[in-house]
């Protein structure tokens, strides 16, 4: 991975996408590796997961939970970095949990991308696909359902690369 640049990792639930993208950081020649967390823990059982990822990825992270405002975060971290996002169906899930309507989460979406396509940085963004599936029963998760899609294309148009990752093996898209 080069030292700017961003790579759009997309996947199923469990499926390898956060592993994927710690090895291609950890790869990675800046000496800075900085992981921000989308996640919010509103139980035992999810701050017991946040706990296990976070030892996972050891001492050499620096982490910074951010459930909103990603972008922000991604501009002001500078260059000489690799960073890495995860997971961005988690931050969707935020920003419709916010009540914003549907434009304003286009909005954000077209600039997180933008962050992530200008950050001086490396980036890695990972997101769920979530559209293989059954049409949702309910409104609320059909529009989860077509907000990630939409995003899903937008990142990965942006991304110099983008990996689908099943059953724990990456396939390269782009």
């Amino acid at each position: 991975m080069k030292t700017g640049g961003f790579v759009f990792i997309v996947g199923g639930a469990r499926s390898g996408k956060s592993s994927h993208a710690l090895s291609l950081a950890s790869a990675h020649e800046a000496s800075e590796k900085v992981f921000i967390a989308t996640a919010q823990a509103f139980d035992a059982e999810m701050s017991v997961r946040i706990e296990a990822h976070r030892l996972e990825r050891g001492d050499n992270w620096k982490t910074i939970e951010e459930p909103l405002e990603v972008a922000r975060i991604v501009e002001s971290l500078g260059a000489g970095k690799v960073i890495v996002i995860d997971c961005l169906t988690l931050w969707l899930s935020n920003l419709i949990h916010s009540e914003k309507d549907d434009a304003k989460i286009k909005e954000e979406i077209a600039a997180l991308a933008k962050a992530f396509c200008d950050s001086p940085s490396a980036v890695i963004g990972v997101s769920n696909e979530v559209g293989l599936g059954l049409v949702p029963e309910n409104a609320l998760a059909r529009r989860f359902r077509d907000l990630s899609g939409l995003m899903n294309q937008m990142m990965a148009s942006n991304a110099a690369e983008a990996w689908f990752i099943a059953s724990g093996l990456p396939l390269k898209l782009k």
